[in-house]
Protein backbone atom coordinates (compact mmCIF):
# COMPACT_ATOMS: atom_id res chain seq x y z
CA UNK A 1 0.00 0.00 0.00
CA UNK A 2 1.39 3.71 -0.99
CA UNK A 3 0.56 5.78 1.49
CA UNK A 4 0.48 9.85 1.31
CA UNK A 5 0.33 12.15 4.73
CA UNK A 6 -0.26 15.27 3.58
CA UNK A 7 1.87 18.47 6.20
CA UNK A 8 4.99 18.95 7.58
CA UNK A 9 5.01 19.57 11.70
CA UNK A 10 5.26 17.31 14.32
CA UNK A 11 2.23 15.77 13.53
CA UNK A 12 2.67 15.17 10.51
CA UNK A 13 6.27 13.01 11.80
CA UNK A 14 4.41 11.23 14.12
CA UNK A 15 1.78 9.64 11.60
CA UNK A 16 4.83 8.84 8.95
CA UNK A 17 6.53 7.00 11.83
CA UNK A 18 3.69 5.23 12.90
CA UNK A 19 2.35 4.21 9.17
CA UNK A 20 5.98 3.18 9.35
CA UNK A 21 5.45 0.23 11.52
CA UNK A 22 2.34 -1.44 10.03
CA UNK A 23 2.74 -4.35 7.92
CA UNK A 24 -0.15 -2.93 5.12
CA UNK A 25 2.70 0.22 4.29
CA UNK A 26 5.01 -0.39 1.45
CA UNK A 27 5.86 3.38 0.45
CA UNK A 28 4.79 6.30 2.66
CA UNK A 29 5.26 9.84 0.79
CA UNK A 30 5.15 13.21 2.67
CA UNK A 31 4.24 16.35 0.96
CA UNK A 32 5.67 18.73 1.64
CA UNK A 33 7.45 16.84 4.92
CA UNK A 34 10.53 18.16 6.95
CA UNK A 35 14.01 17.37 7.28
CA UNK A 36 13.19 14.61 9.52
CA UNK A 37 10.63 12.96 7.98
CA UNK A 38 12.71 12.56 4.71
CA UNK A 39 14.68 9.85 6.81
CA UNK A 40 11.38 8.11 6.63
CA UNK A 41 9.58 8.66 3.37
CA UNK A 42 10.05 10.42 0.27
CA UNK A 43 8.96 13.83 0.64
CA UNK A 44 7.42 15.64 -2.59
CA UNK A 45 7.73 19.44 -2.86
CA UNK A 46 3.72 20.15 -3.04
CA UNK A 47 2.20 22.20 -0.23
CA UNK A 48 -0.67 21.41 1.61
CA UNK A 49 -3.00 23.84 0.46
CA UNK A 50 -1.99 23.08 -3.14
CA UNK A 51 -5.05 20.70 -3.67
CA UNK A 52 -4.78 20.60 -7.17
CA UNK A 53 -1.08 19.78 -6.83
CA UNK A 54 -1.76 17.00 -4.40
CA UNK A 55 -4.36 15.38 -5.99
CA UNK A 56 -2.28 15.05 -9.42
CA UNK A 57 0.49 14.00 -7.43
CA UNK A 58 -1.79 10.74 -5.85
CA UNK A 59 -3.54 9.91 -8.97
CA UNK A 60 -0.19 9.69 -10.64
CA UNK A 61 1.95 7.83 -8.07
CA UNK A 62 -1.10 5.47 -7.59
CA UNK A 63 -1.63 6.56 -4.02
CA UNK A 64 -3.97 4.08 -2.08
CA UNK A 65 -4.46 6.20 0.66
CA UNK A 66 -4.13 9.90 2.10
CA UNK A 67 -4.21 10.90 5.38
CA UNK A 68 -4.53 14.54 5.96
CA UNK A 69 -2.49 16.58 9.33
CA UNK A 70 -3.52 20.11 8.75
CA UNK A 71 -6.82 22.02 9.18
CA UNK A 72 -5.79 24.65 6.13
CA UNK A 73 -6.25 21.28 3.39
CA UNK A 74 -9.77 20.13 5.37
CA UNK A 75 -11.24 23.67 5.12
CA UNK A 76 -10.08 23.79 2.00
CA UNK A 77 -12.13 20.95 0.82
CA UNK A 78 -9.05 17.97 0.15
CA UNK A 79 -11.19 15.00 1.44
CA UNK A 80 -14.38 16.10 -1.01
CA UNK A 81 -11.52 16.47 -3.87
CA UNK A 82 -9.80 13.37 -3.76
CA UNK A 83 -13.39 11.71 -2.84
CA UNK A 84 -14.55 12.47 -6.37
CA UNK A 85 -11.80 11.06 -7.58
CA UNK A 86 -12.06 7.66 -6.71
CA UNK A 87 -9.04 8.32 -3.97
CA UNK A 88 -9.38 6.67 -0.25
CA UNK A 89 -8.69 9.76 2.17
CA UNK A 90 -8.93 10.19 5.72
CA UNK A 91 -10.31 13.17 7.17
CA UNK A 92 -13.84 15.42 7.26
CA UNK A 93 -15.34 17.10 4.04
CA UNK A 94 -15.32 20.37 3.48
CA UNK A 95 -18.65 21.45 5.30
CA UNK A 96 -18.13 19.29 8.75
CA UNK A 97 -14.14 20.80 8.71
CA UNK A 98 -15.85 24.27 9.31
CA UNK A 99 -16.54 23.26 12.66
CA UNK A 100 -12.46 24.44 12.62
CA UNK A 101 -12.41 26.63 9.74
CA UNK A 102 -15.26 28.66 11.56
CA UNK A 103 -15.28 29.67 15.23
CA UNK A 104 -18.72 31.04 14.72
CA UNK A 105 -19.74 28.06 13.01
CA UNK A 106 -18.74 26.12 15.49
CA UNK A 107 -20.06 28.42 18.60
CA UNK A 108 -23.27 28.53 16.54
CA UNK A 109 -23.73 24.81 16.39
CA UNK A 110 -22.87 24.41 20.07
CA UNK A 111 -25.35 26.89 21.21
CA UNK A 112 -28.17 25.10 18.85
CA UNK A 113 -27.71 22.12 20.42
CA UNK A 114 -27.36 23.31 23.77
CA UNK A 115 -23.78 21.62 23.88
CA UNK A 116 -21.52 23.82 26.93
CA UNK A 117 -19.24 25.85 26.05
CA UNK A 118 -18.48 29.59 26.83
CA UNK A 119 -21.17 32.74 26.21
CA UNK A 120 -20.27 34.70 23.31
CA UNK A 121 -21.25 37.31 20.57
CA UNK A 122 -19.75 37.36 17.23
CA UNK A 123 -18.99 41.24 15.05
CA UNK A 124 -18.04 41.93 11.49
CA UNK A 125 -18.37 45.61 12.47
CA UNK A 126 -15.65 46.67 15.09
CA UNK A 127 -17.65 49.25 16.86
CA UNK A 128 -19.88 46.99 17.94
CA UNK A 129 -17.88 44.99 18.89
CA UNK A 130 -15.85 47.80 21.00
CA UNK A 131 -19.23 48.66 22.22
CA UNK A 132 -20.10 45.00 23.27
CA UNK A 133 -16.05 44.63 25.60
CA UNK A 134 -17.11 48.03 27.62
CA UNK A 135 -20.76 45.91 28.20
CA UNK A 136 -18.94 42.95 28.77
CA UNK A 137 -16.53 43.89 30.73
CA UNK A 138 -13.37 41.74 31.91
CA UNK A 139 -12.11 38.81 31.77
CA UNK A 140 -12.99 37.87 28.13
CA UNK A 141 -11.80 36.71 25.32
CA UNK A 142 -11.27 38.09 21.87
CA UNK A 143 -10.92 35.57 18.71
CA UNK A 144 -10.32 35.79 15.37
CA UNK A 145 -13.06 33.57 13.46
CA UNK A 146 -11.11 31.62 11.08
CA UNK A 147 -8.01 29.66 10.94
CA UNK A 148 -4.75 31.28 13.00
CA UNK A 149 -2.40 28.32 13.64
CA UNK A 150 -3.28 27.91 17.05
CA UNK A 151 -2.26 32.17 17.56
CA UNK A 152 -5.78 33.92 17.03
CA UNK A 153 -6.76 33.54 20.41
CA UNK A 154 -6.08 36.39 22.81
CA UNK A 155 -7.26 36.39 27.17
CA UNK A 156 -7.60 39.87 28.21
CA UNK A 157 -7.74 41.17 31.96
CA UNK A 158 -8.33 44.80 31.01
CA UNK A 159 -10.47 46.61 28.59
CA UNK A 160 -8.22 48.29 26.87
CA UNK A 161 -6.22 45.16 26.20
CA UNK A 162 -9.56 43.99 25.11
CA UNK A 163 -10.28 46.90 22.56
CA UNK A 164 -6.39 46.40 21.54
CA UNK A 165 -7.20 42.59 20.93
CA UNK A 166 -10.20 43.68 18.84
CA UNK A 167 -8.37 45.75 16.75
CA UNK A 168 -5.62 43.35 16.33
CA UNK A 169 -7.82 41.24 14.68
CA UNK A 170 -10.48 43.58 12.64
CA UNK A 171 -7.86 46.25 11.94
CA UNK A 172 -4.71 45.42 11.77
CA UNK A 173 -5.98 42.20 10.05
CA UNK A 174 -3.05 40.01 12.11
CA UNK A 175 -4.64 37.14 10.95
CA UNK A 176 -5.69 38.16 7.56
CA UNK A 177 -9.01 36.95 6.70
CA UNK A 178 -9.35 34.98 9.16
CA UNK A 179 -10.45 38.36 11.49
CA UNK A 180 -13.22 38.91 8.97
CA UNK A 181 -15.15 37.98 12.07
CA UNK A 182 -14.40 38.12 15.64
CA UNK A 183 -16.26 36.96 18.23
CA UNK A 184 -15.58 37.52 22.15
CA UNK A 185 -16.64 35.24 25.18
CA UNK A 186 -16.74 35.20 28.50
CA UNK A 187 -13.61 33.70 30.28
CA UNK A 188 -13.68 30.07 31.50
CA UNK A 189 -11.35 29.53 34.70
CA UNK A 190 -10.34 26.21 35.29
CA UNK A 191 -8.15 23.45 33.78
CA UNK A 192 -7.45 22.48 29.52
CA UNK A 193 -7.56 19.11 28.39
CA UNK A 194 -6.97 17.82 25.07
CA UNK A 195 -10.03 14.84 24.43
CA UNK A 196 -9.71 13.26 21.10
CA UNK A 197 -11.23 10.76 19.36
CA UNK A 198 -11.38 9.04 15.74
CA UNK A 199 -15.20 8.64 14.56
CA UNK A 200 -16.91 7.53 11.61
CA UNK A 201 -19.85 9.33 11.98
CA UNK A 202 -21.71 7.24 14.13
CA UNK A 203 -18.98 4.79 16.40
CA UNK A 204 -16.54 7.16 18.70
CA UNK A 205 -13.73 5.64 19.27
CA UNK A 206 -12.04 7.79 21.97
CA UNK A 207 -7.79 7.89 22.16
CA UNK A 208 -6.42 8.90 25.57
CA UNK A 209 -6.70 11.89 27.29
CA UNK A 210 -3.86 15.11 26.98
CA UNK A 211 -2.71 17.86 27.68
CA UNK A 212 -1.50 21.08 26.00
CA UNK A 213 1.00 23.48 26.96
CA UNK A 214 -0.44 26.35 24.72
CA UNK A 215 1.05 29.46 26.50
CA UNK A 216 4.94 29.85 25.70
CA UNK A 217 6.47 30.87 28.91
CA UNK A 218 6.56 28.65 32.20
CA UNK A 219 3.43 28.90 33.92
CA UNK A 220 1.41 29.31 31.27
CA UNK A 221 2.14 32.71 30.25
CA UNK A 222 2.75 35.07 27.34
CA UNK A 223 1.38 34.73 24.35
CA UNK A 224 -0.30 31.59 22.72
CA UNK A 225 1.62 29.39 20.66
CA UNK A 226 0.50 26.08 18.46
CA UNK A 227 1.78 24.16 21.17
CA UNK A 228 4.86 23.74 23.45
CA UNK A 229 4.45 20.35 24.66
CA UNK A 230 1.89 17.92 25.57
CA UNK A 231 1.60 14.77 27.75
CA UNK A 232 -0.33 11.60 27.90
CA UNK A 233 -3.11 10.87 29.89
CA UNK A 234 -4.30 14.09 31.75
CA UNK A 235 -5.08 12.93 35.10
CA UNK A 236 -7.70 15.65 35.49
CA UNK A 237 -10.08 13.80 33.01
CA UNK A 238 -11.43 11.60 35.73
CA UNK A 239 -13.35 8.23 34.31
CA UNK A 240 -16.31 10.18 35.78
CA UNK A 241 -15.63 13.66 33.64
CA UNK A 242 -14.50 11.29 30.74
CA UNK A 243 -17.94 9.66 30.49
CA UNK A 244 -19.50 12.73 30.69
CA UNK A 245 -17.83 14.35 27.69
CA UNK A 246 -18.47 11.55 25.88
CA UNK A 247 -22.20 12.08 26.65
CA UNK A 248 -22.41 15.75 27.13
CA UNK A 249 -20.21 16.75 24.48
CA UNK A 250 -18.30 14.06 21.69
CA UNK A 251 -21.69 12.20 21.01
CA UNK A 252 -23.71 15.30 20.27
CA UNK A 253 -21.46 17.09 18.25
CA UNK A 254 -20.99 14.59 15.94
CA UNK A 255 -25.23 13.77 15.53
CA UNK A 256 -25.47 17.86 15.46
CA UNK A 257 -23.45 17.64 12.57
CA UNK A 258 -25.09 14.73 11.03
CA UNK A 259 -28.51 16.93 11.37
CA UNK A 260 -26.89 19.84 10.12
CA UNK A 261 -26.21 17.73 6.69
CA UNK A 262 -22.15 17.81 7.61
CA UNK A 263 -21.94 14.18 8.32
CA UNK A 264 -18.59 14.16 10.39
CA UNK A 265 -15.63 11.52 9.59
CA UNK A 266 -12.17 11.64 10.86
CA UNK A 267 -10.28 13.00 13.82
CA UNK A 268 -12.34 15.29 16.61
CA UNK A 269 -10.66 16.86 19.02
CA UNK A 270 -11.96 18.90 21.53
CA UNK A 271 -10.44 21.32 23.59
CA UNK A 272 -12.10 21.41 27.22
CA UNK A 273 -11.75 23.66 29.75
CA UNK A 274 -12.47 21.54 33.20
CA UNK A 275 -13.39 23.50 36.52
CA UNK A 276 -15.40 21.70 39.39
CA UNK A 277 -15.62 18.46 37.60
CA UNK A 278 -17.69 19.65 34.83
CA UNK A 279 -15.90 20.54 31.14
CA UNK A 280 -16.58 23.01 28.70
CA UNK A 281 -15.85 23.48 25.23
CA UNK A 282 -13.07 26.03 24.45
CA UNK A 283 -13.05 24.91 20.75
CA UNK A 284 -13.17 22.04 18.01
CA UNK A 285 -10.24 20.91 15.71
CA UNK A 286 -10.64 18.32 12.93
CA UNK A 287 -7.33 16.94 13.44
CA UNK A 288 -4.64 15.29 15.00
CA UNK A 289 -3.66 17.81 17.48
CA UNK A 290 0.26 18.74 17.19
CA UNK A 291 1.96 17.96 19.65
CA UNK A 292 -0.27 15.90 21.46
CA UNK A 293 -0.04 13.42 18.30
CA UNK A 294 3.23 12.73 19.39
CA UNK A 295 2.61 11.29 22.83
CA UNK A 296 -0.67 9.66 21.71
CA UNK A 297 0.71 7.82 18.74
CA UNK A 298 3.44 6.85 21.30
CA UNK A 299 1.18 5.11 22.81
CA UNK A 300 -1.28 3.69 20.24
CA UNK A 301 -0.65 0.15 19.53
CA UNK A 302 -3.03 -0.31 16.96
CA UNK A 303 -2.08 -0.95 13.19
CA UNK A 304 -2.96 3.04 12.44
CA UNK A 305 -4.00 1.98 8.67
CA UNK A 306 -6.35 -0.45 9.72
CA UNK A 307 -8.12 2.34 12.22
CA UNK A 308 -8.25 4.94 8.94
CA UNK A 309 -9.53 2.19 6.80
CA UNK A 310 -12.64 1.61 9.33
CA UNK A 311 -13.47 4.97 9.79
CA UNK A 312 -13.61 5.71 5.87
CA UNK A 313 -15.73 2.85 5.35
CA UNK A 314 -17.55 3.51 8.53
CA UNK A 315 -16.38 0.16 10.20
CA UNK A 316 -15.04 1.63 13.22
CA UNK A 317 -17.50 -0.78 15.69
CA UNK A 318 -15.20 -3.27 14.95
CA UNK A 319 -12.28 -1.56 15.46
CA UNK A 320 -11.11 -1.39 19.73
CA UNK A 321 -8.16 0.68 20.67
CA UNK A 322 -5.06 -1.17 22.23
CA UNK A 323 -3.47 1.24 24.18
CA UNK A 324 0.41 1.42 26.32
CA UNK A 325 -0.47 1.96 29.72
CA UNK A 326 2.84 4.03 30.06
CA UNK A 327 2.45 7.95 29.76
CA UNK A 328 4.17 9.67 27.28
CA UNK A 329 5.79 13.65 26.92
CA UNK A 330 6.57 15.75 24.66
CA UNK A 331 8.69 18.53 24.95
CA UNK A 332 8.64 21.35 22.18
CA UNK A 333 12.04 22.89 21.23
CA UNK A 334 11.31 26.39 19.21
CA UNK A 335 13.33 29.09 17.53
CA UNK A 336 13.93 31.98 20.12
CA UNK A 337 11.69 34.53 19.73
CA UNK A 338 8.70 32.01 18.45
CA UNK A 339 5.59 32.71 18.62
CA UNK A 340 7.13 36.47 16.97
CA UNK A 341 9.66 37.06 15.06
CA UNK A 342 12.48 34.56 15.05
CA UNK A 343 15.53 33.08 12.73
CA UNK A 344 16.05 30.45 10.89
CA UNK A 345 19.04 28.84 9.53
CA UNK A 346 20.96 27.52 12.50
CA UNK A 347 22.61 24.41 12.12
CA UNK A 348 21.34 21.67 14.99
CA UNK A 349 23.46 19.31 16.73
CA UNK A 350 23.00 16.84 19.34
CA UNK A 351 20.47 14.69 17.33
CA UNK A 352 22.28 11.54 16.87
CA UNK A 353 22.61 11.43 20.57
CA UNK A 354 19.49 11.82 21.04
CA UNK A 355 17.99 9.45 18.31
CA UNK A 356 19.72 6.65 20.25
CA UNK A 357 17.81 7.36 23.35
CA UNK A 358 15.71 4.32 24.46
CA UNK A 359 11.67 4.90 24.06
CA UNK A 360 12.73 8.41 23.23
CA UNK A 361 11.67 9.72 19.63
CA UNK A 362 12.82 13.05 18.45
CA UNK A 363 9.59 14.07 16.02
CA UNK A 364 10.70 17.03 13.22
CA UNK A 365 8.86 20.31 12.66
CA UNK A 366 10.25 23.38 11.31
CA UNK A 367 13.68 21.71 10.17
CA UNK A 368 15.09 20.95 6.60
CA UNK A 369 18.42 19.77 5.13
CA UNK A 370 20.69 22.14 4.49
CA UNK A 371 24.55 21.23 2.83
CA UNK A 372 24.42 18.20 4.43
CA UNK A 373 22.73 19.52 7.79
CA UNK A 374 19.78 19.77 9.54
CA UNK A 375 18.75 23.69 10.85
CA UNK A 376 15.77 25.30 12.41
CA UNK A 377 13.17 26.24 9.68
CA UNK A 378 10.33 26.83 11.37
CA UNK A 379 8.87 28.33 14.91
CA UNK A 380 8.58 24.72 16.79
CA UNK A 381 11.40 22.71 15.59
CA UNK A 382 11.42 19.83 17.57
CA UNK A 383 9.17 17.45 19.79
CA UNK A 384 11.44 15.36 21.98
CA UNK A 385 8.89 12.74 23.16
CA UNK A 386 9.63 10.08 25.70
CA UNK A 387 7.54 7.56 27.39
CA UNK A 388 8.19 5.63 30.72
CA UNK A 389 6.99 3.65 33.67
CA UNK A 390 5.15 6.78 35.49
CA UNK A 391 5.25 10.04 34.11
CA UNK A 392 7.85 11.75 36.27
CA UNK A 393 10.27 9.26 35.13
CA UNK A 394 8.51 10.29 31.21
CA UNK A 395 9.32 13.88 31.96
CA UNK A 396 12.39 13.43 33.16
CA UNK A 397 13.68 10.96 30.20
CA UNK A 398 12.28 13.79 27.65
CA UNK A 399 14.32 16.88 29.47
CA UNK A 400 17.37 14.68 29.57
CA UNK A 401 17.42 14.28 25.29
CA UNK A 402 16.46 17.68 25.34
CA UNK A 403 19.73 18.81 26.89
CA UNK A 404 21.31 16.57 24.09
CA UNK A 405 20.08 18.98 21.40
CA UNK A 406 21.22 22.57 20.65
CA UNK A 407 21.07 25.10 18.23
CA UNK A 408 21.59 29.25 18.41
CA UNK A 409 18.92 30.65 20.96
CA UNK A 410 17.08 27.63 21.27
CA UNK A 411 13.96 27.88 23.57
CA UNK A 412 11.75 25.54 25.32
CA UNK A 413 9.12 25.33 28.45
CA UNK A 414 11.04 23.57 31.66
CA UNK A 415 7.37 22.35 33.31
CA UNK A 416 5.63 20.45 30.77
CA UNK A 417 3.05 17.75 32.73
CA UNK A 418 3.99 19.64 35.97
CA UNK A 419 0.51 20.28 36.66
CA UNK A 420 -0.23 16.28 36.41
CA UNK A 421 2.96 15.55 39.14
CA UNK A 422 0.78 18.04 41.19
CA UNK A 423 -2.47 16.52 40.67
CA UNK A 424 -1.12 12.95 41.22
CA UNK A 425 0.67 13.89 44.21
CA UNK A 426 -2.33 16.16 46.12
Amino acid sequence: MKVLVVGAGGREHAMVWKLAQSPQVTAIFCAPGNGGIAKMATCVPVAADDLAGLLAFATATDIDLTLVGPEISLTLGIVDLFAEAGLRIFGPERKAAALEGSKVFMKDLLAKYEIPSAHYASFTDRDQAMAYVDKMGVPLVVKADGLAAGKGVVVCHHIAEAKAAVDLVMTERAFGDAGDEVIIEEFLPGEEASFIAFTDGKTILPLPTSQDHKAVFAGDTGPNTGGMGAYSPAPVVTPELHAQVMEKVMAPTVKALAAEGAPYKGMLYAGLMIRNGVAKVLEFNCRFGDPEAQPLLMRLKNDLVEVVEAVIDGNLASISLDIDPRPAVCVVMASGGYPGSYTKGYPISGLDRAASQKDVVVFHAGTTEKNGELINAGGRVLGVTAIADDLEKAIAKAYQTVEMIHWQDCYFRGDIGQKALRRQSS
